[in-house]
């Protein structure tokens, strides 16, 4: 071993070359080897991947690739300096920054393992997911992040000589100072984690309050603010503590919409009502839209002051807004052609004045301006 590195020595030396130079090129070009050969087996892994009816290998091998060139690179180069003299604290420096680039190196790993794994869940390749289903894979995902890069920032400080117990400790101590200092901004940080746990809204929901005057899309939910899009296309941003204490709706989680009027026939059609009455029932239970699963009924509800008033109570089968209207305009307009069917018609406020005991003229000269 040791003839072997006096002639390789020598052989330097023949043609005027620095042996440094010639192992740091070296490393340099073994690196460059290595990255391309591991490119081709990254893209075989993914031909392979593709190939499988397992989607969960595509999602590491991506979330593997890009770290581990950089971490070829880090290695590489950590080689490099290994070879070059240099100072004992400059080289006691580069070894600590070399465990903390290998530490965020894992935790970026992770970041990309976890994104990679909330993509997949997420995906429409496995089907249609409801919008709860949907807020607990994200908020799930928002909180393993959270939770992995205070435990990177931690290793890291330890791995630079800071010490944990001690910063532990300060921040106990300066959590308190900070709690009232930020009371709101934790509170907002509460309030958005209480939405993400107990999820009774996620973007894409149309929402409102009675409470507050809050109605209009989600579109976002930070760890601060729930941005909501109104129907008149403005933005509002809502704090999150706003809604620990307010009570929320969610129509689009609703399974029906309903169609609750009261009609009113004259008093004179009273002989036509029951049929009108049953005619306007048959109808609903044979409307295509209407969901017979749910409560429908068509009575004779009052005797109002102009008017005898049956009401409809049904529920569509869609819960689209749009949607609805039209299937009400078309339910609406059939129980006005029921009611001209049996020649009854809708009662407008009418109002009957009784003059008994007004002088003759009087009454002569209402009744003329009544005919």
């Amino acid at each position: 071993m040791e003839a072997t590195e006096q002639t390789l020595s020598r052989l330097l030396a023949t043609y005027g070359l620095d042996a440094p130079l010639v192992a740091i090129g070296g490393l340099l070009l073994l690196a460059m080897l290595l990255h391309l050969l591991l490119g081709v087996l990254l893209r075989r892994l993914h031909r392979v991947a593709k190939t499988s009816s397992n989607r969960w290998d595509d999602v590491v091998i991506t979330a593997l690739e890009t770290p581990l060139r950089v971490a070829l690179w880090v290695i590489a180069l950590m080689l490099i300096l290994g070879r070059v003299s240099i100072a004992a604290d400059v080289q006691a420096f580069i070894l600590r920054a070399y465990d903390t680039l290998l530490i965020l190196m894992l935790a970026w790993f992770l970041q990309r393992l976890i994104f990679g794994a909330e993509e997949e869940l997420l995906s429409p390749a496995r089907g249609h997911k409801a919008s709860t289903d949907k807020a607990a894979v994200r908020s799930t995902a928002k909180l393993i992040r959270v939770i992995l890069w205070i435990l990177a920032g931690l290793m890291a400080l330890q791995s630079v000589g800071v010490s944990i117990s001690g910063l532990l400790a300060f921040g106990g101590i300066g959590g308190i100072a900070v709690g009232f200092a930020a009371k709101d901004l934790m509170a907002n940080f509460f309030g958005g984690m209480s939405i993400y746990l107990d999820r009774p809204f996620t973007p894409g929901d149309w929402i409102r309050s009675p409470d507050r005057e809050i109605e209009g899309t989600v579109e976002d939910i930070g760890w601060r603010l729930t941005r909501i899009r109104t129907f008149d296309q403005r933005p509002l941003y809502v704090p999150n503590a706003v809604f620990t204490q307010i009570a929320v709706e969610n129509p689009s989680r609703m399974f029906n919409r309903r169609i609750y009027e009261t009609i009113g026939v004259r008093y004179q059609d009273s002989a036509k009502l029951a049929s009108i009455v049953a005619d306007v029932r048959q109808m609903l239970e044979e409307h295509p839209e209407i969901d017979l699963n749910r409560t429908l009924i068509v009575n004779f509800v009052s005797f109002g002051p102009s008017s005898l008033d049956f009401f409809v109570y049904a529920f569509t089968r869609t819960t689209v807004w749009v949607e609805y209207h039209a299937i009400k305009q078309d339910v609406l307009l059939k129980i006005l052609d029921i009611i001209h069917e049996h020649g009854a018609d809708v009662a407008f406020p009418t109002r009957t004045l009784h003059l008994d005991s007004a002088p003759p003229e009087l009454a002569q000269a209402v009744r003329g301006e009544h005919s």
